[in-house]
C-alpha cells in the first residue's frame, strides 16, 4: 500500500520537493545524486560505493520485482536515502520474497516517492550534486528554515574518506572456483559480492582485506596480484592507500584497479582527481575502449575522475614508465581506464562486473587473469634458464 504522509526533499540551494514517505521515517542527509539505470535497483541500493549519497532513481518505477537475498551485493542497503517517483503497490516477480519497502524500513533508509524526478534530475544537471535532506514523520513537521538549516550543515563529499565505513574489518577468502591458478589480495573500499565471485570463477584464491591493511601485510600474503575495488568518497582523502599501491607497484605485483580503484592509480602514477559535476551513475553508460575500438555500455557509479592527458603516451610523474589513457566516456571525455605500458597495470572507472548492467565489459576480468599468468609465465621461464656459474672447483 502506497503511503499518504508527507515528505519533502530539500537541496542546500533551497529547492524543496513535496512528496510522500517511503521507507523509514525520520530525517536523512547525504549527497544528492541520481542514477540512470532502468533495472537493477537493488544492486544499486546495496553498493557501498553509495553510502553517503541520496540517490535517485530517473526511471519512474521502482519496485515491481521486488527484492530478496540472491542479488544484494553486500549485507546491507548502503545509500543515505532514497528518492522515486512511482513505487510499486504490489511485488511481482517469482524470485522475490520481500518489498523492496519491507528492506528500506529494515535498513532503516529513509525515502520520498510521489515527485517529479525528471524536474529534480534536471537542476541537478544544470547545478551539479548538492546537499540535500529528506525529511518525514516528526522531522516534515520542522519549519523550512531548519530542515535547510540542516541541509547545509551536512558534509559536502569533497574530502570525505568513507572506506573505512564501508570496508570489511576482518580479512576473509573467498576460495578459487575449479582449477585455481593463484591468488590476488583483494583491498575491500566497497567491493561488490559478485567481483569477488567473478575473480574467484577464473581461478583465484580471493583475499580480501580491510582497507587499513599495510604494505607489509600485503608483502607477508604473497599475492600474484593486487586489486582495488570501488568504493565511495574522495580519492584524494585516501593517501594511504595510494602509497600502498606505490610500494606494491614498486614490488613488481600486478594490479587491476575499478572504479575508485582507477582513481587511486591515477594518484599512485601522479596524476591528479577532480570532482564531476553529477557524475556518472547507471548501468547504459557508453565509453570506447581504444585499445580495441570497440563501444560499451557500461554500469558506472562515481563522482570523481582522473585528471590524465587523453591523448598519447604520457610518462608517469610519479616515476612508474610510460602511461596511457586506455578508455574515455563517449558522453563527456572523462578518463575511464588507465593502461601502465611498462608495469603490469590496469584500471577501468566502472563497474565490469555488471551487478546490475550489460557484459560488455566482463572480458576484464579475463584480461587480468591473462596477465597474471603471463607473468607467472615468464617468472618460470626465467627459472628455468638459469644456468648457475661454475666454481672454482667445477673446472678441468
Amino acid at each position: 500500500m502506497i503511503s499518504t504522509e508527507p515528505a519533502v526533499l530539500v537541496l542546500e540551494d533551497g529547492r524543496r520537493y513535496e512528496g510522500r514517505a517511503y521507507g523509514a521515517r525520520g530525517r536523512t542527509l547525504g549527497e544528492a545524486v541520481f542514477a540512470t539505470g532502468m533495472t537493477g535497483y537493488q544492486e544499486t541500493l546495496t553498493d557501498p560505493s553509495y553510502a553517503g549519497q541520496i540517490v535517485m532513481q530517473t526511471a519512474p518505477h521502482i519496485g515491481n520485482t521486488g527484492v530478496n537475498d540472491t542479488d544484494k551485493e553486500s549485507s546491507k542497503i548502503w545509500v543515505a536515502g532514497y528518492v522515486v517517483r512511482d513505487p510499486s503497490r504490489v511485488v511481482s516477480n517469482f524470485r522475490a520474497q520481500r518489498s523492496l519497502d519491507d528492506d528500506l524500513v529494515s535498513d532503516g533508509v529513509v525515502g520520498i516517492s510521489g515527485i517529479d524526478t525528471r524536474a529534480v534530475t534536471r537542476h541537478i544537471r544544470s547545478f551539479g550534486a548538492m546537499r540535500a535532506g529528506i525529511f518525514s514523520g516528526a522531522d516534515y513537521e520542522l519549519s523550512q528554515t531548519e530542515q535547510l538549516g540542516a541541509v547545509r550543515s551536512g558534509a559536502e563529499m569533497a574530502g570525505q574518506k568513507l572506506s573505512s565505513i564501508v570496508s570489511t574489518h576482518e580479512r576473509y577468502q573467498v576460495p578459487a572456483v575449479g582449477e585455481r591458478i593463484g591468488s590476488v589480495a583483494v583491498l575491500d573500499l566497497g567491493v561488490k559480492t559478485s567481483t569477488l565471485n567473478y575473480l574467484a570463477e577464473r581461478g583465484f584464491d580471493v583475499e580480501v582485506l580491510p582497507e587499513s591493511v599495510t604494505a607489509d601485510e600485503v608483502r607477508a600474503l604473497a599475492p600474484d596480484a593486487l586489486f582495488y575495488s570501488n568504493g565511495p568518497g574522495d580519492p584524494e582523502a585516501s593517501e594511504s592507500h595510494v602509497e600502498l599501491l606505490q610500494d606494491v607497484l614498486r614490488g613488481g605485483t600486478p594490479y587491476f584497479g575499478i572504479c575508485f580503484g582507477n582513481q587511486l592509480l591515477g594518484r599512485a602514477l601522479g596524476f591528479g582527481t577532480y570532482k564531476l559535476p553529477f557524475g556518472h551513475r547507471g548501468i547504459n553508460q557508453p565509453v570506447l575502449d581504444r585499445t580495441t575500438g570497440r563501444v560499451e555500455i557500461t554500469s558506472q557509479n562515481h563522482g570523481f575522475a582522473v585528471d590524465a592527458p587523453r591523448e598519447g603516451v604520457v610518462d608517469s610523474p610519479a616515476g612508474f614508465g610510460r602511461v596511457e589513457v586506455s578508455h574515455v566516456s563517449l558522453n563527456d571525455d572523462v578518463v575511464e581506464g588507465i593502461r601502465c605500458l611498462d608495469i603490469d597495470a590496469f584500471s577501468v572507472q566502472y563497474h565490469p562486473e555488471a551487478a546490475a548492467g550489460p557484459h560488455d565489459s566482463m572480458y576484464l576480468f579475463d584480461r587480468f587473469r591473462d596477465m597474471i599468468l603471463a607473468k607467472k609465465s615468464a617468472a618460470l621461464g626465467a627459472d628455468t634458464n638459469f644456468v648457475e656459474a661454475p666454481s672454482e672447483g667445477d673446472h678441468e
